[in-house]
């Protein structure tokens, strides 16, 4: 394929897989002088699922390469993703979602823990010591799709062809297919989330605990702020896959939060509204109970964007 003037096709990496019992999500840095294998490495990584997955095609194995700003510098391509850039830092007067290093992100799903842990210790022995992990965290599917907290997560994800419309590139020549995605890890206070009462915590999230209701009347509650709506009314979605993580006997657990867009904007956005307010000074008192921890944002090549980066 030859330099970005090219069309490429419309083959997007596997964003939309179904909602998985486990997955493993690995930021790494790249170190200096390393780009070249990195790069041989990630583009052959639908091999590596092949490999892996074909022990159990049940089993739904898929992966997802992010390349952050400046890994995609240094692969030596000349032209990049319009939107593509590090992820900017939300300073809020009470809360703040840091910025935090990511070359590359890897979203690794599976319906079973073992092909998780199968794929990712063969990426990390061909990554070799090109890399540096930065953060490793192994998710699971809680009950019906809840988090933590006790309410069910990712509720307002696009289905059908609204999917494809709020995820994938259409109209960056050259990086068509594509997509954007930024990850954060938040650390829950469940000792303090657990002492508010139920219509408390209802109130905070927007949607009622037992039977996931939207509330009619939660202004300023955490649904309401992560929704972008524009002036005339059109509805900005993204796509989630946030999933639970840690374990009882350890201080750190919470929610692993991963958002898909086409557009960039739209979560940074959701961002400035969590962290800020809106108005300004009005934050999400879900981050009351809820803080941020990392924060790194990347461009998703297509499949054939992805792979060509090996020629």
């Amino acid at each position: 394929m030859s330099e970005q003037g090219d069309r490429v096709p419309i083959d997007p990496q596997n964003v939309a897989a179904p909602l998985s019992a486990f997955a493993v999500f690995l930021v790494v840095t790249i170190v200096p002088g390393q780009a070249d294998h990195a790069r041989s490495v990630i583009a052959d990584i639908a091999s590596i699922t092949r490999a892996v997955g074909f022990r159990d095609l049940d089993g739904q194995l898929s992966c997802i390469v992010g390349i952050g700003s400046a890994a995609w510098d240094g692969f030596g391509r000349s032209a990049r993703p319009r939107q593509l850039h590090p992820f900017v830092e939300v300073a809020g007067r009470a809360h703040t979602a840091p910025s935090t290093p990511g070359d590359l992100l890897f979203h690794i799903r599976a319906q079973r823990a073992d092909l998780c842990f199968e794929f990712e210790r063969i990426l990390l022995d061909k990554l070799g010591a090109s890399i540096v992990v930065q953060d490793e965290v192994q998710g699971f599917r809680y009950f019906d799709s809840r988090d933590l907290l006790g309410f069910v997560d990712g509720t307002e994800n696009p289905t059908g062809r609204g999917m494809g419309e709020a995820t994938v590139i259409a109209d960056d020549p050259g990086f068509e297919g594509g997509s954007y995605v930024v990850v954060q890890k938040y650390l829950h206070d469940l000792e303090g989330w657990n002492a508010q009462p139920t219509s408390i915590q209802e109130h905070i999230i927007g949607r009622t605990k037992a039977d996931n209701i939207e509330l009619d009347d939660a202004p300023g509650s955490h649904k309401d702020l992560a929704t972008i709506t524009d002036p005339d009314g059109t509805e900005h979605d993204i796509l989630r896959d946030n999933m639970p993580f840690g374990r009882p006997g350890s201080a750190e657990f919470g929610t692993y939060f991963i958002g898909y867009s086409a557009d960039l904007s739209v979560i940074e956005r959701m961002l400035q509204r969590m962290f800020v307010g809106e108005p300004a000074g009005a934050h999400d008192r879900l981050l009351d109970f809820s803080r941020a921890v990392t924060g790194s944002a990347y461009f998703v090549p297509s499949m054939t964007l992805l792979e060509s980066l090996g020629d």
